[in-house]
């Protein structure tokens, strides 16, 4: 995970990347039009300006301070995000994952800052130097896009909208929106066909770059599916959630025809005031199904390796599955350590049956089952743990790794050094290499994350070819980075029946696995 800050922007290869309508590269950078002004997608589908017309800015919220408006063809914030900010563990890359999930609205910069242990001013000094804008814009910039989603893809009242945006009032979301778009929400609804709206309470897409290995990534996650949390029927996912007094379950559906998932929020019954958590939601969507991941330049990479050109060939398009909570996936692991994938899942299912909380209204959402949301950390610390059938020092693991998050000694939401989360977690009793490099993976979204020890990798390895003896392999390896969890995975793909299986290393700490 690089801390330099990114490279400037070549000039040439963007105007060569627009003038092909390039897919590989939208999100990655915006095209602003000095004669028409406004700012573009690279793959806008209008004709290409000439060269001497065009600036480039690596955020919409610089075009946007620059003046520019966005393209209403393009439409810019619907582009994916970029995977750059999402692979960097400076506070830059840091604090854009903390204002993407909505941690500016309501406590604005100070609140980011301090998540980040600096000053405002800091901060912002940061920003300007990567950017030329600072976090405040950026994150004005976030909830006008989210707006803009809002009121031409659903039914809510404007309301509503602006609320479940991230703006404070509606005041505040008109005069953005207008100084943004040229437009007040109300027109922009007006001239949006009603048919093209959706009619869940509340719904938005989410954009990806193909392709999008859909059915792989749904089958992994049914796999995993928590009773009374998780549902994953054909074609879409399905889960429970809580963030403040918002809360239900929030799905999510793969379009079949176009680069996008849809995201429908269902409130539960009892949630209160207006629904102020699409931000978090959003994020947490991406993260879960790798959708801010550029596939073209991870195929690069690997397919550059005789034994795997033809596994990424078979699998175009697949993903890293993240996680939707850090500390959730980091139990999964720790109840996963020593069992199989059936009986990792029957141990959560227990687990949230004890610890968790019941959501009333949701049972729909989630199959018919009882509704649950997966305990909080500070939940399973004070659960008695006995019920759950499982070895002592398992327990003892669970119950260390949720003290730990509950007092924040281990920070599991993306915003604290990766290094550093890292460590932590190493030293607590019963977690191991693998189960940080694991969590390091799926929570953490390091892609280049490598589970050495891991039995299955090697069978799969040794099966297609690639060295046996560990030391070559993790050698052969290394001309896979920055993508070595994606050829981990492209390798368990073809062992369809056997799941991640750490070497069990000597001394009491055992590594764990999902």
């Amino acid at each position: 995970m690089g801390t330099m800050p990114a490279e400037p922007l070549d000039a040439d290869a963007c105007y060569r990347a627009i003038a092909a309508r390039d897919a590989r590269f939208d999100g990655r950078f915006f095209t602003a039009v000095s004669t028409t002004g406004i700012y573009c997608r690279p793959t806008c589908p209008a004709r290409t300006p000439l060269r001497r017309n065009v600036a480039f800015y690596r955020h919409a919220a610089v075009a946007e301070a620059a003046g520019f408006r966005p393209c209403r063809r393009c439409h810019p914030g619907a582009s994916p995000d970029s995977p750059d900010w999402n692979q960097r563990a400076d506070l830059v890359g840091r604090a854009l994952r903390l204002i993407d999930e909505g941690a500016a609205d309501a406590g604005g910069v100070a609140a980011v800052a301090d998540r980040l242990g600096v000053s405002a001013r800091h901060l912002h000094r940061l920003f300007l130097a990567e950017l030329g804008v600072g976090p405040q814009a950026v994150a004005r910039s976030r909830r006008v896009q989210r707006a803009h989603h809002l009121v031409r893809h659903s039914t809510l009242p404007l309301t509503e909208v602006a609320f479940a945006a991230g703006f404070g009032s509606i005041r505040q979301f008109n005069a953005a929106y207008l100084d943004v778009h040229g437009r007040s929400p109300s027109s922009v609804r007006a001239g949006w066909p009603t048919a093209a709206r959706g009619g869940a309470v509340l719904e938005t897409r989410l954009a990806y770059r193909p392709p999008l290995d859909g059915p792989g990534l749904l089958a992994f996650l049914a796999k995993r599916a928590i009773p009374g949390v998780e549902v994953v029927g054909e074609g879409s996912y399905r889960r429970t959630f809580r963030f403040g007094a918002d809360g239900g379950t929030v799905e999510l559906v793969p379009v079949a025809d176009r680069p996008e998932v849809v995201l429908r929020v269902h409130p539960a019954d009892g949630s209160a005031g207006p629904f102020r958590s699409l931000a978090r939601l959003v994020v947490r969507a991406r993260r879960l199904l790798d959708l801010d991941a550029d596939p073209g330049a991870v195929a690069d990479v690997l397919a550059a390796d005789p034994a795997l050109g033809p596994l990424v060939a078979a699998r175009p398009g697949l993903r890293v599955p993240g996680a939707f909570d850090g500390f959730e996936l980091a139990v999964r692991a720790v109840l996963g350590q020593q069992v199989s994938v059936a009986a990792a899942r029957t141990l959560a299912g227990r687990l949230v049956t004890l610890a968790g909380t019941p959501l009333p209204g949701a049972a729909g959402a989630t199959g018919g089952e009882t509704a649950l949301l997966f305990p909080t950390a500070a939940e399973v610390a004070e659960a008695d743990l006995t019920l759950l059938g499982m070895p002592d020092s398992r327990r003892r693991t669970l119950r260390g790794l949720a003290e730990a998050v509950a007092r924040g000694f281990v920070d599991l939401d993306g915003s604290a050094d990766i290094d550093d989360t890292c460590a932590r977690l190493l030293s607590l009793p019963g977690i191991g290499p693998w189960t940080v490099a694991y969590v390091r993976l799926r929570a953490l979204r390091d892609p280049d994350s490598f589970l050495v020890g891991d039995l299955a990798l090697r069978k799969a390895a040794v099966a297609i070819g690639l060295p046996e003896p560990w030391p070559e392999l993790v050698a052969r390896a290394e001309a896979w980075r920055p993508w070595r969890g994606y050829a981990s995975f492209h390798l368990w793909a073809t062992l369809p029946d056997v799941s991640p299986r750490p070497t069990r290393p000597p001394g009491p700490a055992r590594p764990g696995r999902r």
